[in-house]
């Protein structure tokens, strides 16, 4: 079992490393120690992209989210279940990662990216393409 909810111990899906409960406001996150990797249980990452300044949690190194992002086979780490590989359907060179029925996973850079949708941000979309299966 990866998920203690009496210890709120989750590890990342990715890497496999712990993740580190952070705050913003009434929101916690959790942030992977490792590959700095973030998981939004449901409704947090949409409610985190319209508040100030809330691009500090994501203090990872997008080249190395880069990397991470190539990793296909995903579990949840709350319930175990293969997650769903999707993007971002207003900017889809984002991919992250879906449970529906938990959250989701976002790489190092992938929220500050989410969170800021430019005109540079739908060319990266056209130049993307769809994401590959994983």
């Amino acid at each position: 079992m990866r998920y203690n909810p009496d210890q709120h111990v989750l590890q990342c899906p990715k890497c496999r490393d712990g993740m580190e409960e952070v705050t913003y406001g009434n929101l916690t996150i959790d942030r992977c120690t490792g590959c700095k990797g973030l998981w939004f249980d449901s409704g947090e990452a949409e409610a985190l992209r319209n508040r100030w300044m809330a691009e500090v949690l994501d203090t990872g190194d997008p080249k190395v989210g880069r990397k991470w992002n190539k990793v296909g086979d995903v579990d949840c780490p709350r319930c175990g279940d293969r997650m769903e590989q999707t993007t971002d359907p207003s900017q889809i060179h984002i991919w992250y990662e879906l449970c529906n029925k938990h959250g989701i996973f976002m790489d190092a850079g992938e929220f500050t990216d989410f969170k800021y949708d430019t005109l540079v941000d739908r060319l990266r979309g056209l130049l993307a393409g769809k994401r590959p299966p994983g």
